[in-house]
């Protein structure tokens, strides 16, 4: 028995927005931010501030370490986010509200909670705005970024 590409189940597809409710918790996996990952954003960026580039700048020194970019943090956040909640689903991040607690520094291990906070069907496609509110921790499960992201997902193919 032959099956065609489109009846196979896809590895690593999304949810959509049916599959999920208000009030569901998810984790994602660890990374630990390497000088790679920081020499590589900043970089491809442009963000080439004192801060993340100088070994002795001031700052870096009084904080115990080399400080990543926020949006860094929050964009690796996100990769982990994409790779696995909303990968062939996620149509588009409408909103997003950010704060920052603490810092995070080359070789800190980030992950994050993601928490279903509200949903809402559109009158278009069977798709739905969902809200979530990530919590970013550290290794020492400390919180170092809060953010609500709102976003298009789509609905289960008819």
């Amino acid at each position: 028995m032959t099956q065609t590409n489109d009846a196979l189940p896809r590895l690593g597809q999304g949810f959509y927005w049916q599959d999920i409710h208000v009030g569901q918790k998810f984790r994602t996996f660890r990374r630990t931010i390497t000088q790679a990952d920081l020499v590589n954003f900043i970089g491809t960026t442009g963000m080439l501030e004192a801060i993340f580039i100088e070994d002795d700048y001031e700052a870096g020194a009084i904080r115990g370490g080399r400080p990543v970019p926020g949006v860094m943090t929050y964009a690796m956040i996100e990769g982990f986010i994409t790779q696995s909640m909303i990968q062939g689903t996620g149509l588009a991040m409408l909103e997003l509200q950010q704060t920052i607690h603490g810092p995070v520094l080359v070789g800190d291990t980030i992950w994050a909670t993601v928490e279903v906070t509200a949903m809402r069907p559109t009158s278009k496609s069977g798709r739905a705005v969902v809200t979530s509110c990530i919590e970013v921790f550290n290794q020492r499960d400390e919180k170092v970024m809060t953010y609500i992201a709102k976003r298009l997902l789509a609905g289960r193919p008819a």
